[in-house]
């Protein structure tokens, strides 16, 4: 069975939508209370649905937060049709932005899509030299477990989650908490001391590139 979380503030649409994905083997888990649903143990489902307008805190902190921590798909479900928010909620980790009202059919259309999605990330992440597992905020280098600093261990979760991908300063330092300023020497610094954890040249690396006038780059 797939176990899904779902936060959101109208228990009948849960209830609804609930009804129809059972049809499918699919279990629905609901908390109206944001901050219950980021209590309830999120490792253990398999994908989230999130609603943004929430009592007491706003559905895209709530995104932030479980995308920094988890290795989860989101979908974000809202009546929210403001282009910024989606914007922002893909930036901050969401998988897709299924505008409310819906028909069942494409939600479940869209969670087939992410789980098989995910499925090939988590074959792919195995049969690398990295590994990483962000409810446990742990990253791994050739079965070693590397020992990072919370800048580092930001930095480095950013580019494997963008692996193959050349990814900018600026998204680097708008996905790190731990960074500011992407003109700051300081992310120059945290690379090489990466490049040192796992044993890259930067004159000739082998896994992270510094691409000119554009970003870095982890090659898998």
């Amino acid at each position: 069975m797939t176990n899904i979380l779902m936060i959101e503030d109208d228990p009948e649409f849960s209830l609804f939508l609930g009804e129809y994905l059972e049809q499918y083997n699919i279990k629905i888990t609901n908390y109206e209370d944001p901050y219950l649903g980021l209590s309830a143990g999120i490792s253990n489902y398999d994908l989230l649905i999130l609603d943004l307008t929430l009592p007491g805190m706003d559905g895209i902190d709530v995104c932030k937060e479980v995308s920094n921590k988890y290795d989860i798909p989101i979908i974000i479900s809202s009546a929210r049709g403001d282009v910024t928010d989606k914007v922002i909620g893909l930036q901050l980790g969401a998988d897709y932005y299924l505008p409310k009202p819906y028909d069942p059919k494409e939600m479940y259309a869209v969670i087939q899509s992410l789980l098989r999605r995910s499925k090939k990330l988590n074959v792919n992440q195995n049969s690398s030299d990295f590994s990483f597992d962000k409810s446990k905020c742990k990253i791994s280098f050739k079965d070693e477990d590397l020992h990072l600093t919370q800048a580092e261990y930001e930095v480095l979760i950013c580019l494997l989650s963008h692996k193959n991908a050349v990814i900018s300063r600026e998204q680097i330092v708008n996905e790190c908490e731990s960074l500011s300023d992407s003109y700051s020497k300081s992310l120059d610094v945290i690379i090489g001391r990466l490049r040192s954890k796992f044993g890259d040249d930067s004159k000739n690396p082998k896994y992270l590139f510094a691409i000119r006038g554009l970003g870095y780059k982890l090659v898998q």
